[in-house]
């Protein structure tokens, strides 16, 4: 039966597209262009919504003038009168189309659009007997003709799929999507007028890597035929910034794409948002307040609260954040207190094996910690929190801690069970960085695909000498959906990566 039904539907669609085919035809034959130039528009929508309502009485008039347009989503009526509802972005408006105002060529006109066509209306504001904001047209316009229908008002645009694949359809019909990318552009507004106000450059540094670095992610590879070149999209904004730092900038930042090779799920796209900045004389602590006044100002900024509900559940942005140190979190969920970076490997393998935990033969103690604190604690941190000290085998790019030689001074920032920063001290001593990247690099040459290289570009810049540094990477697109209420990543992104058709 669904087989025959998509059978009917697509019978249905190409019906509706040849028709409005001979419509364009036909209006092409009259020597009306369809799709015109140089359209006069003297209002948006929303202003005329934001100017007049609430000022004007139902059935009361105005004298004031406005040439708009719209996608025309409903038309009702027939014969000499025609109601026409045009939106733009989130703003619907009624206009009035009578034989009165646009005599009998007119109206005949508009009783040939099709829900779809973009349309532009000339009128003076009135509200309606029943009470509608409205234009009473004069002249009434087809400036766009759609040859294919939307969705019907009754079942929507239900299919992800097809939601994510046609996101102009969407985006047309759906006010949920709407609302999720504008509030992802006020996020990205209020990240970068923080750190503008704090006096932050911002930048722009290559997509296009000789070598991959910043990051543990398998990268996609590319090739410059006039160089005859091997080149990898960044899968981090990272090393480029901090050799402007080591240049003598200060403070920088970056809001860009970047790429990593991996697989897709709610939380995963290949191609994703990332900010990244930079900041000399600064370490992890300055960093944790940089990230909390970030994320407190998109907030306000993005939705106008603190105090938010997210899959049902409230969490309060507010306030001071939680700091705890990762190992602190590992001993409290697997009971075992006196857990440490020396407590010999078997006794940790054999912990990760009591708690389900994979533990592979090449692990030290701080990766097999970090595999115990993923799967068992991670997930429940709702509240922001920062989660401290991260293991020095896992954190190749962050300062050593002060005082302690098993770790860095690195934090993540999870809420909702979810990594929203990544940030650290940064490593500024070039002797000990050329070490880890060594040991990347033989990690690499052992099969791990995410390790990372020896980047003798980033090395040389240290060498020249860097100031104390403090890093911080957002994830904007997690951002976004922790802000919009949304749980899947292809639900702030607008055209997220799917497989072909």
């Amino acid at each position: 039966m669904a087989e025959h039904s998509d059978d009917d539907q697509q019978s249905r669609l190409s019906e509706i597209v040849a028709e409005r085919r001979r419509k364009l035809e036909r209006l092409r034959a009259e020597g009306v262009d369809p799709y015109p130039a140089g359209v006069v528009v003297t209002h948006a929508l929303a202003d005329v919504a934001g100017r007049y309502e609430g000022r004007l009485e139902a059935g009361e008039e105005t004298a004031d003038r406005v040439a708009v347009g719209g996608r025309l989503v409903l038309r009702r009526g027939h014969g000499k009168l025609y109601f026409l509802v045009l939106r733009e972005a989130d703003t619907d408006l009624q206009v009035m189309a009578a034989v009165d105002s646009l005599g009998a060529d007119g109206i005949a006109r508009v009783a040939d659009l099709d829900v779809g066509d973009w349309v532009a209306a000339e009128g003076v504001v009135i509200r309606s007997k029943r009470g509608e904001l409205s234009v009473r047209a004069d002249a009434v316009t087809l400036i766009g003709k759609s040859l294919r229908p939307l969705p019907d008002k009754w079942h929507g645009l239900r299919d992800t799929e097809t939601r994510f694949r046609q996101r102009e359809v969407d985006l047309t019909v759906n006010a949920e999507s709407r609302r999720a990318f504008t509030i992802r552009s006020k996020v990205i507004r209020a990240l970068r007028a923080e750190l503008d106000d704090r006096g932050y450059v911002e930048v722009e540094t290559p997509m296009l890597h000789h070598l991959p670095g910043g990051a543990l992610a398998r990268p996609f590879v590319t090739h410059h035929e006039a160089l005859d070149l091997q080149l990898f999209l960044r899968i981090a904004e990272e090393l480029h910034l901090k050799r402007l730092v080591a240049g003598g900038m200060p403070r920088v930042y970056e809001i860009g794409r970047v790429f990593r090779n991996e697989g897709l799920s709610t939380r995963h796209n290949p191609e994703f948002t990332m900010l990244e900045s930079y900041e000399a004389y600064a370490d992890y602590h300055d960093v944790m307040a940089l990230t909390q006044a970030l994320v407190q100002r998109a907030a306000r900024e993005a939705v106008g609260r603190l105090v938010l509900t997210y899959d049902g559940r409230e969490i309060d942005l507010g306030g001071e954040w939680a700091r705890r140190p990762l190992l602190d979190l590992v001993k409290e969920a697997t009971g075992e207190p006196g857990l440490t970076y020396r407590t010999p490997l078997a006794d940790i393998r054999s912990l990760c094996a009591k708690h389900g935990v994979h533990a592979d033969e090449a692990w030290g103690a701080g990766k097999l910690i970090l595999e115990l604190y993923e799967h068992l604690v991670e997930h429940t941190l709702w509240e922001p929190t920062f989660v401290m000290d991260y293991p020095i085998e896992v954190s190749p790019l962050a300062r050593r801690h002060r005082s302690d030689p098993h770790v860095t001074e690195r934090f993540e920032l999870i809420a909702t069970g979810r990594e929203l920063a990544n940030a650290f001290t940064e490593l500024t001593d070039p002797v000990d960085q050329r070490e880890r990247f060594e040991a990347q690099a033989r990690a690499k040459a052992a099969g791990d695909e995410e390790a990372m290289v020896v980047d003798e570009d980033y090395l040389r810049a240290m060498e020249l000498g860097m100031p104390p540094t403090g890093g911080l990477g957002i994830g904007v697109d997690r951002l976004v959906m922790l802000l919009a209420d949304v749980h899947t990543i292809r639900d702030v992104i607008l055209f997220p990566t799917l497989r072909p058709e």
